[in-house]
């Protein structure tokens, strides 16, 4: 108990989080006026892509490219709605890459003009933050735990606390449909039943 009461006083984390505390954040979360934006990427796809693409190229893929893939799906309908954009990364090591996050956020700008002819230049800062040091970052960590629950677990019912925040999941590897993957959003809201099974 005192592991878990030293990570909750430096930070909230839905993973490590005592179950009182977590009801605790899960009852006051839908108060912020929250809204979120996911795009979800399944390891076994995304192994299948790297084998692929070292037999095609010889050369490995990172983890890191497919998080900046990511980011660029996940930004590019996104920047343009705002007078200015402030952008705050979880840091993962020791790096902060804010350089390859602004070229991938760029590139996200770029795609949307090339789209929709519509030019997304207002400023946009980056930063790279532990989440000790970013009170979103712990609260998005919240809704990301409760989706991550759903669909590895098989269990909703985090995520129904806070069901009405998430604006948009984009599920990439859910092409039963659609090619570019299943979207869900208030005109089709994702439930259980509707998420794709993963291959055994």
């Amino acid at each position: 108990m005192q592991i878990h009461a030293k990570k909750t006083v430096v930070a909230f984390h839905a993973k490590d989080n005592l179950p009182k505390v977590r009801r605790e954040m899960f009852a006051l979360l839908p108060a912020f006026g929250v809204k979120v934006w996911v795009a979800i990427r399944r390891k076994q796809e995304l192994v299948r892509l790297a084998q692929l693409s070292y037999n095609l190229t010889g050369q490995k893929f990172k983890a890191n490219d497919f998080y900046d893939d990511l980011v660029k799906r996940l930004f590019r309908n996104l920047l343009h709605k705002a007078d200015e954009n402030i952008i705050y990364f979880s840091r993962r090591g020791k790096s902060t890459r804010d350089a390859t996050l602004a070229a991938a956020i760029k590139k996200a700008k770029e795609n949307f003009e090339r789209k929709m002819g519509i030019k997304s230049n207002q400023p946009t800062q980056i930063h790279s933050l532990y989440p000790s040091q970013n009170i979103g970052l712990q609260v998005i960590d919240y809704y990301l735990w409760a989706l991550q629950r759903m669909y590895e677990k098989g269990e909703d019912r985090f995520f129904h606390l806070l069901a009405k925040e998430y604006r948009l999941i984009m599920d990439l590897d859910d092409t039963r449909n659609k090619e570019y993957g299943e979207w869900y959003s208030d005109s089709n809201l994702l439930g259980i039943e509707k998420i794709m099974p993963d291959a055994s």
